[in-house]
């Protein structure tokens, strides 16, 4: 019907209640979806009550250059999708379906404003220009899936409360997933490179914009980790409410470290935990490297099999640990959304130089016990580690 990309089919197959896309600038985000929700709209049953589609921006001007053009873009394109599409109301913004779907394109000017109308799916243009409560509002009278999509200047509320959810799918994407781009707009983005690292973060890899006092900054997000990858340990922090227990493996290939999240989860007990690891088969023969503080906790693990050891944290280790991550690039799996989030937080404690706020570092401290313990620096004087 119409050429897709690979961010088509990421968003047309998902399953997950709330589909994310955070993407960098001419990444075909916006366009992937639209063409996802006319084929959605196509697949409705006549015999179906609610058959509409809803397209959200900030406001009508913003939407008619963006999101709108583009959705007449690809009926204008596509034959095929002309024969579906009845009829389209311009002072109302409304593609009408043979079938009776409707697609809206509309704007709210708070949450009491959005109230009205029930939908089949939702799409949220640019959802940082759009406030939470319009969301919740949307969210809640939506029965079958949400679709978000932003460039991510900043962080905003997406990234607080909704990525984080179990019901969410987080794709991240680039000016690289978009085979239908000239070579002349993608060597001008990635020329960004040259005038200023964090908007080519921002708009050549999709990466979130910068947070005052991050300690990281040296970490991408990838699909998978390289087969030609080694495993060097799991880290595994011990938690249990507010603190989750994270279990993170960490990898080593082309001087780099990849890393993937196995768990990360609240009010767990041990039995819960290593339940949970025989299920999905985890090898025992892998080293864990976990948090010393539990001794009984890791004579539980390895009275289950595992192979386990305590990670020695003299003074200073938080900082030296924190040294020997930054030595190389960090690639973390795009399905190791708490991780993700923690990158994107973990920061230096204004109120004490040379701190680290304890906050977001679970997932953290879980790669940073392997890094201590693997990939040590071998001068460590400066560090007060014996």
């Amino acid at each position: 019907m119409f050429k897709t990309s690979v961010i088509f089919e990421k968003n047309y197959s998902s399953k997950a209640k709330i589909v994310i896309n955070q993407g960098g600038t001419s990444s075909g985000k916006t366009y992937s979806i639209l063409q996802c929700l006319f084929l959605k709209c196509i697949e409705m049953a006549p015999e179906l009550n609610n058959k509409v589609v809803t397209i959200v921006g900030q406001d009508i001007p913003n939407l008619k250059s963006g999101a709108l053009r583009d959705a007449q873009n690809i009926l204008n394109t596509s034959p095929e999708l002309q024969k579906w599409v009845q009829s389209y109301n311009s002072t109302e913004r409304i593609f009408t379906f043979v079938n009776g779907a409707t697609m809206e394109f509309k704007s709210f000017d708070d949450g009491q404003d959005a109230k009205s109308g029930k939908r089949m799916f939702a799409f949220f243009n640019e959802a940082n220009g759009i406030s939470k409560s319009i969301f919740d509002e949307i969210y809640i009278r939506t029965e079958k899936q949400t679709f978000i999509d932003y460039n991510p200047n900043a962080r905003f509320w997406v990234h607080d409360e909704l990525v984080p959810l179990p019901e969410s799918e987080l794709i991240i994407s680039d000016h690289r997933h978009n085979p239908f781009l000239s070579d002349e707009t993608r060597m001008k983005i990635e020329n960004l490179k040259n005038r200023d690292m964090e908007l080519w973060r921002v708009y050549a890899r999709g990466m979130t914009g910068k947070i005052e006092g991050l300690i990281f900054r040296n970490w991408f997000v990838v699909d998978a980790i390289p087969s030609h990858c080694e495993l060097v340990a799991y880290g595994l922090d011990w938690g249990w409410n507010p603190d989750p227990t994270a279990m993170v493996g960490v990898y080593k290939g082309d001087g780099q470290l990849w890393v993937d999240q196995l768990l990360y989860t609240n009010e767990k007990l041990n039995t819960d935990l290593i339940a949970y690891l025989n299920e999905i088969g985890f090898d025992k023969t892998h080293q864990i490297i976990a948090d010393s503080s539990e001794k009984k906790s890791i004579e539980e693990f390895r009275r289950s099999g595992f192979r386990i050891m305590g990670v020695s944290k003299p003074s200073g280790s938080i900082q030296y640990g924190i040294d020997v991550l930054k030595r190389y690039q960090i690639n973390i799996t795009k399905r190791s959304k708490q991780i993700i989030d923690e990158f994107n937080n973990y920061k230096w404690d204004e109120r004490m130089p040379g701190k680290a706020v304890d906050k977001f570092n679970h997932g953290i401290d879980a790669i940073r016990y392997v890094a201590m313990t693997k990939l040590g620096i071998t001068n460590k004087d400066n560090y007060h580690i014996l």
